[in-house]
């Protein structure tokens, strides 16, 4: 089951998320938006299947609509210990989600919520199900239990051209290797706040990037921004 979550961040258009993701939409069987989220619905032309949220952002008037529509509610206290995009992932997950995308959840006049949505795909029960989309951007976490006990991989489906950036989310991230890139790395290390992730490249279809320990952000970025 593939959810779509639409968070109350700033969000691309259609026409731009189609430009730099063609079928970025492609198989989705549900929609959560998280609050004011729900105001990107029309625009990306997506229905609504659940609202969550404590309806702060959205008002009273607009939910009301939602409910008239036959929307389902799902609302919080307004004092609660969760972002109300962690309850919309919540929510998918309550329902079987085995991926989740998420847009809206970058931008906009928060840098801390931006910055918690990032830190909330790289939950270590999160890791690999749950990507960040916009127009200049699809930021993924992966992570492995390392010790060669098992490796995690991630399909950097681009085009060839697109930047590819590795970042480490652990003090260090240990075997990272990559196929089709222009800058190759093999079973070597990336520390926390070290650069030397960024800015790689696909050079080639296939192109993949894997690691043996700790957890690795992915963001890649069309070439044609």
């Amino acid at each position: 089951m593939v959810v779509l979550i639409l968070a109350d961040g700033d969000a691309s258009t259609r026409v731009q998320l189609d430009g730099a993701w063609p079928d970025w939409d492609a198989g989705l069987d549900f929609v959560i938006a998280a609050d004011g989220g729900a105001r990107l619905a029309e625009g990306l032309g997506v229905a609504i299947d659940l609202w969550v949220g404590d309806g702060d952002s959205l008002g009273e008037e607009a939910l009301l609509d939602l409910a008239e529509r036959g929307i389902a509610i799902e609302r919080s206290r307004a004092d609660k210990d969760a972002s109300d995009t962690e309850l919309a992932v919540e929510a998918a997950l309550a329902r079987g989600a085995e991926a989740i995308v998420i847009v809206g959840a970058i931008g906009g006049p928060r840098i801390d919520h931006a910055l918690a949505n990032i830190a909330l795909i790289a939950r270590p029960d999160l890791l690999g199900r749950v990507s960040i989309l916009d127009a200049r951007s699809r930021i993924a976490a992966i992570g492995s239990a390392g010790s060669g006990q098992s490796i995690a991989h991630r399909s950097l489906n681009g085009a060839v051209g697109d930047l590819v950036s590795l970042l480490a989310f652990d003090d260090q991230v240990s075997g990272v290797t990559t196929v089709g890139l222009e800058y190759a790395l093999t079973r070597e290390p990336l520390e926390l706040g070290s650069s030397r992730g960024l800015s790689n490249v696909i050079e080639s279809e296939g192109a993949a990037v894997s690691i043996e320990g700790g957890r690795l952000l992915v963001v890649e970025s069309p070439a044609r921004l």
